[in-house]
């Protein structure tokens, strides 16, 4: 098969599976933060009662959580292309 049915079977895979990725990472995120940091919530960037090094260390661990579960996701999706059509999207 060619390299565009690949690609053009991997588009709707990939958005459906990029939706379910931002939905995991931010479970996985908030599990994260409750055993590491001790408290429910993480603090978001305008939380006056939060400290610099707290919001900036929640926003790299949530960046970080998110870009390995989206590339899981997007990893896991290509191959399930390449087996399903014979080609692998690009």
């Amino acid at each position: 098969m060619s390299r565009g049915i690949g690609k053009a079977a991997y588009k709707p895979v990939g958005v459906l599976m990029g939706i379910a990725a931002g939905t995991v990472a931010g479970a996985i995120f908030r599990q994260v933060w409750k055993m590491t940091a001790g408290d429910g919530e993480a603090p978001s960037a305008t939380d006056e009662d939060r400290g610099w090094g707290e919001v900036l260390a929640a926003a790299a661990l949530q960046g970080a959580i998110f870009a390995v579960v989206r590339a899981a996701v997007d990893r896991g999706g290509a191959v399930g292309v390449r087996r399903f059509t014979g080609s692998w999207p690009d």
